[in-house]
């Protein structure tokens, strides 16, 4: 467990973190910071514990919308999965049924030529 000081609306604190997130919470606290002084700036001074609130509910507003954007993501995404499967299915339908008329092709140009070797030959192949 690590121990960093960070700074949100002029205040220090002291947050504990797991090993190796220091630099995260960092950048967190900094986030924090710059909206809380967007808002002041947009604002004036309404007060730190209205300024913070406004701060947290609109970091909260992004992070809604962003789990509502990967939502969709994940959903067009399995969609598209879907048609993918379903595409590999007709295309191997599409193969088997190509396979079956050029085997059946063939067979008739096989017996064709059978049939031609017998008139034409007088029953002796001719190539």
């Amino acid at each position: 467990m690590s121990y960093v000081n960070v700074t949100i609306n002029g205040r220090q604190y002291r947050m504990a973190c797991e090993d190796g997130q220091e630099d995260r919470l960092l950048k967190l606290a900094g986030d924090l910071e710059s909206r809380i002084g967007e808002l002041r700036g947009k604002f004036g001074e309404i007060g730190d514990q209205r300024l913070e609130v406004m701060a947290a509910l609109t970091a909260s507003d992004e992070l809604m919308d962003a789990h509502q954007r990967i939502r969709a993501l994940e959903d067009e995404l399995n969609a598209l999965g879907d048609v993918r499967a379903a595409a590999g299915e007709h295309a191997r339908a599409t193969q088997t049924a190509v396979a079956a008329a050029l085997n059946m092709a063939a067979q008739r140009i096989e017996k064709t030529t059978q049939t031609l070797n017998r008139t034409v030959g007088g029953g002796i192949a001719m190539g």
